[in-house]
């Protein structure tokens, strides 16, 4: 049985499944192949210990756990290729055995043909992490709708404080496999292997942290089934998107006008650095022009940080109107404030249809419903972090740290904020989401370092940046290029993190930009 890593991806991305699409799939196949499903249990049995001789090669002794269901049955074959390769096997199962009823069971009966039984909960021996163990999660797999809670709720907490490898069976038990959410409690595994087409819950939210290594089992399923389903999402990185022809070499007689001009709006008092980030991202990542509307006091600051770009200082939003006027792409929100200044400011940006990016306190002012927008008129982009985008949905002042809503289910919640806005959504956090017309995507790449001040305004100077050089080709590009810029965020922030990720600023981030657009 073949194991497909998630790195073989097309420039397009990697098609993902909700858990409701991948049934249908598996429903699919039983019907084509005319067998009773039994078959592709048996598979993905094969497939799981697969990867388990293949990741650990010297496993001396598997401690299996299964619940009533499907995934239940998909250890009890592992359990009994394991046992067939002279493996130790301790079998644990969650309900009583004459539960099990359909695949489960017939499961379960060649897996007790071959001596095997079941170890009580209480019973169970937790090797020491030197004894050659490895873990298999098949307790819940993809049908899992409410939080975890009593006996496997134990039985996974004990499995997380063992530090013994886990190989997850679908998906990580406690994760929601079509939104990512944490369920209570969760298994944390080093290696996922995901059945038929990957789950899109494998690749946001907490997914990602619980699900380790994630690799696709295909099983004989006719390609051609997997791709009737159009995909709930993709899954997309740098390493295939540069070779876009959105980064093609530039032509010999080429001049800045070629490459759009980008005004960054911000920066009220004591906020200077953060339009000076987003500026100095935009002159890396290959604007061809790039000016500043900020508070006068922070002109010369900016200006000795970046003599390229042009520094206007504005007290108004009068001031502001014609500079805007020249711009390609306005990028407005970085240290903006919510001050009556920064409201001028954003009211300005709303008298045009220049296409816009909208990132930190130009999202908040917008929150707040105190002025109009004209989004559904023009090219946008929102770049909230979970908590922005809670106050954008729900209208109410929501702390940075109170966004369970939005994190519950953040494909639900991006599509929300772009049809309420109008507009194109980068739902930040791990697993970031884009969210167009077009489709859904989900930023592959990034790590726990841009965990730091400054690094949404270097993705929103990156993003005006990338709009302004590709605007002639605007909205039917808009995925691409939005895509594209937060995935370049993120790997330039993964080779600014090759130096160590604690302490880590945004300033390493913008340093690797012109490397990766080479």
């Amino acid at each position: 049985m073949s194991l497909v890593s998630i790195h073989n991806a097309q420039t397009q991305g990697v098609a993902l499944f909700t858990a409701e699409q991948v049934q249908e799939l598996d429903r699919l196949a039983i019907k084509q192949t005319d067998s009773e499903g039994y078959e592709l249990m048996e598979q993905a049995g094969e497939a799981a210990f697969m990867a388990i001789l293949s990741q650990w090669p010297s496993v001396r002794q598997l401690l299996v756990l299964c619940g009533k269901g499907n995934n239940g049955g998909d250890g009890f074959v592992v359990a009994r290729l394991a046992k067939q390769h002279e493996i130790d096997v301790q079998l644990v199962l969650t309900c009583e055995i004459n539960e099990l009823s359909g695949f489960a069971k017939l499961a379960a009966n060649d897996t007790f043909a071959e001596g095997i039984k079941v170890v009580p909960q209480a019973e169970v021996f937790w090797p020491d992490v030197m004894d050659g163990c490895v873990i298999v999660d098949a307790l819940l797999g993809t049908g899992l709708n409410s939080d975890v809670s009593g006996p496997i709720q134990q039985l996974i907490e004990k499995v997380n404080v063992s530090k013994l490898p886990v190989l997850a069976i679908d998906v990580p038990s406690g994760i929601n496999a079509t939104t990512g959410a944490l369920q209570g409690v969760a298994i944390k595994a080093r290696t996922t292997i995901s059945m038929i087409a990957f789950k899109q819950g494998l690749f946001s939210g907490a997914g990602p942290a619980y699900a380790g290594q994630v690799r696709l089992a295909p099983l004989a399923v006719d390609k051609q089934i997997v791709q009737s389903q159009a995909p709930s999402s993709r899954l997309v990185n740098w390493q295939h998107l540069q070779k876009s022809t959105l980064f093609a070499k530039r032509d010999m007689d080429c001049h800045k006008g070629h490459f759009g001009h980008v005004m960054i709006v911000g920066g009220d008092l004591g906020c200077g650095g953060a339009v000076s980030l987003a500026a100095g991202a935009a002159l890396r990542s290959g604007a061809g022009l790039v000016s500043v509307a900020t508070r006068p006091e922070h002109v010369s600051a900016i200006l000795a940080s970046h003599p390229e770009a042009m520094v206007h200082g504005v007290s108004s939003g009068q001031d502001l109107q014609p500079l805007l006027e020249r711009a390609d792409v306005i990028v407005i929100g970085p240290g903006l404030g919510q001050s009556y200044w920064g409201e001028q400011l954003l009211q300005q940006v709303f008298a045009l249809t220049t296409p816009v990016v909208l990132d930190a306190d130009a999202l908040n002012i917008l929150a707040k419903g105190r002025i109009g927008h004209n989004l559904v008129e023009r090219v946008s982009v929102m770049t909230p972090h979970p908590g922005e985008a809670a106050r954008l949905l729900y209208g109410k002042e929501v702390k940075d740290g109170d966004n369970g809503q939005i994190q519950n289910d953040r494909f639900a919640s991006v599509s929300q904020l772009a049809e309420k806005y109008a507009s194109s959504v980068v739902l930040k956090g791990l697993g970031s989401l884009i969210c167009t017309e077009q489709q859904t995507s989900i930023c592959s790449d990034g790590n726990p370092g841009m965990a730091s001040a400054g690094m949404g305004d270097v993705l929103s100077g990156i993003m005006g940046s990338l709009l302004a050089q590709q605007v002639s080709i605007l909205p039917q590009a808009l995925h691409e290029v939005a895509s594209s810029a937060v995935c370049l965020h993120s790997a330039a922030a993964d080779e600014a993190a090759k130096e160590g990720q604690a302490g880590m600023v945004a300033g390493d981030v913008i340093q690797q930009l012109r490397g990766l657009l080479k």
